[in-house]
């Protein structure tokens, strides 16, 4: 098998590092626009490679669509790390090269419906939001709720955060980019299985996580195609809620109330300036992840329903960190190493289905053991809980 890891940032090395786990996998071609960020990040991965050989770089530009396809179609699979933005520069190459592309992120929402129709007319499999959120968190929302006669509600936590709280906003960028997860748009809940907006940012709750302590979850976006899958139509109740140290939420709020994480451009002395843009520029120096900083990643998804006519609680906990031995951060891991897993698995053939299919209804069954089984071999795993009620809320995350 050959493997292509487009984007050499935070998240691609450590794509490029865990495929190259696999004997099976002849060769990965590691790819970036920034041949000094690419050098850089092949000369951090080849010493903690067993065969530095089976690594190559290349330098590649997805606006040149010919040479991309060309690139893409010397391979069995894509893992895509790249910035929303050029995504779909990447999707219209690989529905050229006819190759299964898993991408760790997502592109914007007005590309969507010429993406998924490239790759339905064309047969091709994509497979979009293949990370941890989204990606693990709907793949582990399905796999509690079918455990269920009826699931009535789903509340899914999720987040990056500094091992150590500090700076302004106690987090720092684990993900990759310049620019902060910060949006002023409102999020959604699935109520009575329909969406709903909420304010982003409120609903704050706090979690205690075993080793870690205090953290804060707040209304993110429920993602909306959960509400397809057979267990969770007609929902009572669909959270999905980001994690952060405490008061990160109230902040936030402050800056989107102000107007500040607005992308519609504003007259500066003549000058057409996004507020979002300022804010991104001016607090990037004190949410850099340094070297010598630690991240952890804390991960729950948790059903409460009924089976066999009694009231049960299902919950799926994770707290990862970060990687001394190899330098990887938590993110990268639970992102990138989950990616190219699943790309593994379509160069082997292993799924039937083309076109745009969400991870959640492809890993199911054998696929989702295949796939825990790897991330533990990795050292991700998870802990499985069942309780005989209703309630949810006031355990500790990994204290089981």
């Amino acid at each position: 098998m050959q493997i292509l890891v487009l984007g050499s940032g935070l998240m691609g090395p450590a794509a490029a590092y865990n495929a190259l786990t696999d004997a099976q996998v002849a060769q990965v071609t590691l790819a970036d626009k920034d041949a000094g960020q690419l050098a850089a990040a092949a000369a951090r991965l080849r010493p903690l490679l067993v065969n530095p050989a089976r690594l190559e770089t290349t330098v590649i530009d997805l606006a040149d669509q010919q040479a991309t396809a060309a690139l893409i179609a010397r391979h069995d699979a894509v893992v895509a790390a790249l910035p929303s933005a050029v995504i779909p520069l990447g999707v219209r190459a690989t529905v050229a090269a006819r190759t299964p592309w898993i991408d760790l992120s997502w592109p914007a929402e007005s590309e969507l419906p010429e993406l998924k129709r490239l790759a339905a007319e064309n047969g091709v499999l994509v497979i979009p939001g293949c990370g941890v959120e989204p990606g693990l968190t709907e793949i582990m929302a399905r796999y509690v709720a079918e455990k269920l006669d009826r699931t009535d509600e789903l509340h899914i936590k999720c987040g990056g955060i500094p091992a150590q709280p500090d700076g302004p906003l106690n987090y720092r960028i684990v993900f990759g980019g310049k620019r902060l997860p910060l949006r002023e748009y409102d999020a959604r809940i699935a109520k009575d299985g329909a969406l709903r907006a909420v304010p982003r940012y409120s609903g704050v709750e706090t979690l205690q996580v075993a080793g870690v302590g205090e953290v804060e979850a707040w209304h993110e976006g429920f993602m909306p195609w959960l509400l397809e899958l057979d267990a969770l139509k007609g929902i009572k109740l669909g959270t999905q809620k980001t994690v952060r140290w405490p008061g990160y939420a109230a902040k936030a709020t402050v800056l989107r109330e102000l107007g500040l994480l607005s992308l519609q451009p504003i007259d500066v002395d003549g000058v057409q300036v996004a507020p979002k843009h300022v804010v991104d520029a001016a607090l990037y120096p004190h949410v850099r992840l340094r070297e010598d900083e630690r991240d952890l990643t804390i991960f729950r998804v948790e059903v409460c329903g009924e089976k066999d006519g009694f009231p049960r609680r299902y919950s799926i906990d994770m707290v990862d960190r970060y990687d001394e031995r190899l330098g990887f951060t938590s993110m990268a891991r639970v992102t990138a190493f989950t990616g190219a897993i699943v790309a593994r698995m379509a160069a082997r053939g292993a799924f039937t289905a083309t076109g745009w299919v969400t991870p959640e209804k492809l890993l199911t069954g054998a696929h989702f053991q295949t796939l825990v089984a790897e991330l533990a071999k990795a050292g991700v795993t998870f802990t499985e809980t069942v309780e005989k009620t209703a309630r949810l809320g006031g355990e500790e995350i990994g204290d089981q």
